[in-house]
Formats: structure tokens, sequence, C-alpha cells
């Protein structure tokens, strides 16, 4: 059967239960007011007293691994924290003996890799059945050779890995000025985060001696003396990529010259860099890579632990392990300004009124942790004022336009006694987010124009993740947040922005999804935008993005979408139905036509029936994106807040006179 045939057969199927198993409008908005309702008061449960939310952020088991290996390297080993990081790593360790970048995919080598040389290092014996299984999936699949990039980096810290199967960066690099077409201002803000304390350790080249019964040698295929640790060329006879093969030899050739003349200014740049760069709470950029490899850094530089940049560093890595449900895991990152703002604009969305105090003190929270500082936004935008927000807690150097447009959007609704303040806020983020469009017209999440490709060539880019494009999941939300304020599809901002969603519309009708998984959000987040800002939903292109949409419903009434379809795009829209994704379907489908389509009901019907009795809503699976194909995330609070919005603005659509489709036995609605 091919695919269209499957998916009428589907459609006829669901339409068939439907005609019979349908209830009335009445007692079915009143259902819909129930499950609204419990989970309004699951949000009122939840906030922290100070106004915000925040639930956990998971990611695979580098995290945990990686944990280890720092307290190693640091010599600051938590035993406890240790034995529970441990625990959860086991825990999740797949029957093949692998561990996965998410739940439902296969085994991947370098997260098997790191998690087995973490339980090495935490006291675990090589004959442990858990090792051996590991052992036993990494050697089937070419053993320790294949490490990806940072996986050999923190091998090569413990004497596992050589060196020179590390891919090459002088740490000359720092003095390469901003107007040179390679600098790190050309990088994303998570890879110059990344890399500049990275700079310090290729440079330095640190060993952490371990005895030879916690080592992984036995990963090796060969010896590790016959073994093969280069990157395999392309099959292309000339690519980027080879060519950047060739060029990472010859850099390894001068890397051998003794004599550097400019080696410890760069470094001397780089420490400076690092140490201007933390924030307030310890951390760099909220996220785990720069934290980690910043403290490390500085330690190799000669600072000592009670050095008070070293010492709030290390305090701000432990911050991020989290207790959840009897394990102990190490977090990415955290997200209390995102969770804070979608669950607002969600209990606003669910009618909640714009002077409850739980959304006052939700708006004074994020008033209250607004960016005037400058950042490294300010080198391609020089005159810009500051005037953003960040996902975390602190992270002054990076606010970011996804967070800024959803605060923006909550804080015109929400009442408050000091509205010639907020009026001040909103002015302020308005022009900082709008001033960080792309001359593409679209909007990237950290920087403006982070567009050379050429970074993503590189070997030390195995995980394609240099640069942070703009992409047509947050150009929607900017159409959104412009509807939201007036703008109309004459303004400047606007045209450009839409000339961006036409140009990156894929063929079947949807748009990719870079911060979340995947075609379902970036077409739930672009149709959004485009009803806010006023388009005609009758373009064809709308039209077609609506029918992608619908086609993609599962038999359930549900929506799902694996992470494999960022790898295999014929998987767009394709996966067990999940209640975020469930939920971005239903809000572009509420965006994209005025009617309660037959498809938008057996949606909305789909998610009361799977709310649990708390008002909460169970996702095992991971719809947050960290990078396309290599990092996905579990937002704890996805689950709940999308959800309600989608709820939300379907009773009100319905309470206002739309008329509730549903489908008859013969298909019509």
């Amino acid at each position: 059967m091919d695919r269209g045939a499957e998916n009428t057969h589907v459609t006829e199927r669901i339409q068939a239960v439907w005609a019979v198993a349908r209830p009335p409008a009445d007692e079915f908005l009143a259902k819909v007011s129930h499950t609204i309702t419990r989970s309004q008061d699951y949000f009122r449960r939840e906030q922290k007293a100070s106004g915000y939310w925040h639930r956990p952020l998971e990611a695979n088991a580098t995290m945990d691994a990686e944990y280890i290996f720092f307290m190693h390297f640091m010599g600051r080993v938590n035993v406890q924290r240790q034995e529970g990081v441990a625990a959860h790593l086991l825990a999740t360790q797949l029957a093949d003996g692998g561990w996965a970048l998410y739940p439902g995919a296969a085994g991947h080598i370098s997260n098997t890799i790191e998690a087995y040389f973490a339980l090495k290092l935490a006291g675990m014996p090589a004959s442990h059945p858990a090792l051996a299984k590991a052992r036993r999936f990494v050697l089937e699949r070419g053993g320790l050779v294949k490490a990806g990039v940072f996986t050999r980096f923190f091998l090569a810290y413990f004497g596992q890995f050589p060196w020179d199967g590390v891919p090459a960066m002088p740490a000359e690099l720092m003095l390469l000025p901003n107007w040179f077409p390679i600098n790190i201002y050309e990088m994303s803000s998570w890879a110059r985060g990344t890399v500049v304390p990275l700079l310090v350790l290729m440079a330095k080249r640190p060993h952490v001696p371990i005895p030879p019964e916690r080592g992984v040698a036995e990963l090796y295929k060969e010896a590790p003396e016959l073994s093969d640790h280069s990157f395999p060329r392309g099959p292309e006879l000339f690519s980027w990529w080879n060519f950047f093969l060739a060029f990472d030899k010859t850099l390894k050739l001068l890397g051998r010259i003794p004599v550097k003349p400019l080696r410890n200014r760069a470094l001397g740049a780089a420490a400076k860099w690092i140490l201007a760069h933390q924030d307030v709470n310890g951390g760099w950029g909220g996220i785990q890579p720069a934290m980690v490899n910043s403290v490390m850094a500085l330690r190799v530089l000669g600072y000592s632990d009670d050095h008070p940049a070293v010492a709030k560093g290390i305090q701000a890595i432990e911050d991020f392990v989290i207790e959840e449900g009897g394990e102990l895991f190490f977090q990415p990152c955290v997200s209390p300004t995102w969770d804070t703002a979608l669950a607002a604009k969600a209990l606003l969305d669910s009618g909640t009124p714009a002077d409850d105090p739980a959304l006052q003190r939700a708006a004074e929270w994020l008033l209250e942790n607004q960016i005037f500082k400058g950042g490294d936004w300010q080198v391609k935008n020089p005159d810009l004022e500051p005037g953003g927000w960040a996902f975390e807690f602190a992270n002054d150097w990076y606010p970011d336009t996804d967070d800024t447009a959803v605060i923006l959007m909550v804080l015109r609704r929400i009442a408050l006694a000091d509205e010639r303040g907020k009026q001040h806020a909103i002015r302020r983020g308005l022009n900082w987010t709008l001033g960080m469009q792309s001359r593409n017209g679209g909007w990237g999440a950290f920087d403006t124009d982070n567009l050379r490709e050429i970074f993503n060539k590189i070997p030390f880019a195995d995980m394609e993740a240099m640069l942070d494009q703009p992409t047509a999941d947050l150009t929607g939300r900017h159409l959104e947040l412009m509807g939201e304020y007036g703008y109309d599809l004459e303004m400047r901002h606007a045209k450009r922005a839409l000339a961006f969603i036409r140009r990156t519309q894929e063929p079947g009708g949807s748009w990719w999804g870079r911060w979340g998984v995947n075609y379902i959000y970036g077409t739930s987040s672009v149709l959004s935008g485009l009803r806010a800002i006023g388009e005609d939903l009758q373009q064809p292109y709308v039209r077609r993005a609506v029918a992608w949409l619908k086609s993609r419903q599962n038999e359930d009434g549900g929506w799902g979408e694996t992470c494999d379809s960022y790898a295999d795009s014929s998987l767009a829209g394709r996966g067990p139905s999940t209640p975020s994704q469930t939920a971005w379907a239903l809000l572009g489908l509420l965006a994209g036509e005025e009617a309660l389509s037959p498809e938008l009901v057996r949606g909305i019907d789909a998610l009361g029936r799977s709310q649990q009795s708390d008002g909460t809503w169970d996702e095992v699976h991971f719809t947050g994106t960290g990078f396309p194909r290599h990092f996905y995330l579990r937002y704890y609070m996805y689950r709940n807040y999308f959800p309600l919005m989608a709820l939300g603005l379907f009773r009100a659509r319905a309470e206002g006179g739309a008329r509730m489709s549903a489908p008859q036995a013969d298909g019509t609605a």
C-alpha cells in the first residue's frame, strides 16, 4: 500500500469511529473545560514563590558521563553523587548494551563509549555484565577509533586516546580579528563558549593519571599503536571535508614546531575571554559544555580551586545535578525563563484573567530578569541597545530571540500596577529582538547573520553545530510577536520575514523545526505567525501546510514525530503520539483555519483522554532539539503547557461561535 492510500485508509477508520462515538458539542466542551481546569490547577501548584516555573531538562548519557569525567579531572569526586549518577547511567542502558541519543533510538557509539568509561572511573569492573554488553556493542561497531570529537577529548585527558587523533585547533585562533573571515564570532554562541576553553585544553594537553584497570584499552579492536585514529575521507574527489582533513594534518605538523611565538599571548587572550564571560552565578553561557570546559581550562592555566572564578564555576556545575523520581542525573541546561514564559502564556490562552496574581508574579519575575548589558551579539550589532531575555537564571552574555519574543507576547497581556515600567521593558525588548533579524529575513537564536557554512565542514564540527542560522520556527515566532503588537505585512521586518518563510517551506507544505522535533514544530510556529501578522489564510501555501498537518494525524487522534526525521525527511510528522507534538499540531490547525475541523476536534479529544488525574500529561519521548541529528532534549513541562494552550484556544474559538465539525461515516464534515 502506498503512503497516500495508507493515509486515506487511516483517516477513514478514524472518521468511522468518531461518527459513532463523538459526544454532543455541549458535553464535549464541558469535558474540555474540566481538562483545562485540572491543568490550570497544576500550574498554580507548581509556581515558585518568587513567580517562576521550572522543571528538569534531560538529555542523554553523555551528560552523566561527562560529570563523572569532570569530577575525576578536577580531583573532586563526590562519591555519593558519583554513585547516584552511575545508577542513572545503568538504568538508561539499552538491552543490546548501548546508550541511545533519545528513548526509542538505537544505541550510539560515542554515547556508549563515554558511559562505559564513566562507569569504569566510578569503580565498576570490566567484568560487570552491563560493561560486558557495552564493550561488545562498541567493538561490533568498530571500537574506540569510531568515537566522535568530544568523546575523543575526554578520553585524551585521561591518556585513553592519542592527541594526534583529536582535530587541531590552534590557540592562536583567539588572535584573529573580527573582520577576518575565520574568527570566534563567526561561530554560534554555544560553539564559541565551548571552543575558547578547548583551545586552552588542546594547547596544554593535560594528562590525568588513572589506574590501568580504570582505562578503556579493551575497547580497541587492535592494539592502540596499530589503530588508525584519523577521520575517514569522504567519497568525493574534492570536498570541503576532505580539504579540511588535509589541512588538519598540516596544522598538526606545524604544531610540532617547538617555537610558538604567539602561543602565550593567545592563551592569555583565551583566559581573559573566559573570565570576562563568566556569569554572576558562576556559569558560562548557561550550558554544560561551556561550563565544564571553562573550569577545566582555568585549572590547566594554573588557577586554583579556591580562585573565585573556579570556585563559582564548580558550584554552577554542581547545581546542574538534579534528583528526579529517585534518580540523579546531570542537566545540559536549565530553562526557568522559557518555562515561565510558556506557562504564563498557557494560563492566558486558557482564559486566566490578566490581573490574576499568579500571572502578575510571573510577569514581575520576568521583568526582573531582563538583560540591559551588552553581549557577544553586539559584535555584529554594535549600535543595537540591549533588552532581551535569556533562557536560564543567569546568562547575560547570551539573551536569545525566542525567549524574548514569547516573553514580550506574554507581558503585553498581563495587567501590572507598574504599567509604565512594563512598557519601558517592552520597548527595549521589541527593539532588541527585531533588531536581531538577519539579512536574509530570518532570525537565529543568539546571533545575527551567523551564516558561514564552512565552519560546519571542519573535522572539529562532526556534530554540524557550529552555526546559529536563521530558521523558520524562530521567524514564525517573530511574525507572531509582530502581529501581537499591531504590525502588519507592510512593515519592513514583516515583509522580509514573510519572504524568508515562503523560501523555506518544504515541497510537501511543512517547515523544518530547528528547536523542536521537528516539522510539526516548525509548521505550527509558522502558521501561528502567519495568522497573527494577518496573512491571507486562503493562500495556497498556507492551505498546503494545514493539509500536511492533517495528513499526519495518528489513528488515536494525536500527533507525533520521531527525532529520526532530521536524518530522514520521509519520517516528517511520523511517530507515536505525544502531548506536546499533538498540541503543536492543534495550535497550527487553530492558526491555519477558522473552522473547528474534524481533525482538530479529534486531537482535542485525544488530549482530554490522555490527561492524568493530577492535571498533567505523561511524555517519555524527547521532543526538544539541541543539535539536529545529534542531541535531543526532554523538557519536563512541554507535555503540560502546550496542551493547555491548545485546549484554551480551542475552547475560546468554540465559545466564540465557531462551528465544531465532526466527520460523518462518509468522511464529509
